[in-house]
């Protein structure tokens, strides 16, 4: 999640819908921030807000339900790796687009997290990939997006 997004939520607590941040107290695990890429630890304080997705734009855009940290983290671009919101995730679902923001169908993929980065390599191999979101499968929250280096 872009910086000026979760600035956004924090200080207007309005979300991409219209309606209102909700503030959550991290009580167990499913509280991946979409901003800094870590887990939310017990007692920290949570945003919960419906996200506009950057990409893709047209018939597959969609938004998504996200948190983040109630309180300023920074940024996280992690490189040749996937985030501990991804592989602490004990099941996730990897959705290939190509270049035109189209739905690669062949390569979708549902699996546990700590498994998604062999098949994940593989898929970004294949020329037809652009990027690929990744997100929670059982609600289907977007958790993160990878592309090629």
């Amino acid at each position: 999640m872009d910086t000026q997004s979760a600035q956004r939520f924090r200080e207007t607590g309005r979300d991409d819908r219209g309606g209102p941040v909700h503030r959550r107290a991290v009580d167990g695990p499913g509280f991946p921030c979409r901003h800094c890429l870590r887990l939310g630890q017990p007692g920290e304080t949570m945003l919960l807000a419906s996200w506009d997705l950057p990409a893709p734009i047209g018939p597959y855009w969609t938004p998504s339900p996200v948190f983040l940290h109630a309180h300023d983290c920074a940024a996280m671009i992690e490189q040749d790796r996937l985030p501990e919101t991804v592989t602490e995730n004990s099941i996730i679902s990897l959705r290939h687009y190509d270049h035109a923001g189209m739905c690669l169908y062949d390569l979708g993929l549902v699996l546990p997290g700590h498994e998604a980065e062999a098949p994940l390599r593989e898929r970004l191999a294949d020329p037809r990939v652009a990027f690929v979101n990744i997100h929670t499968a059982r609600p289907g929250c977007w958790l993160t997006r990878v592309e090629r280096g």
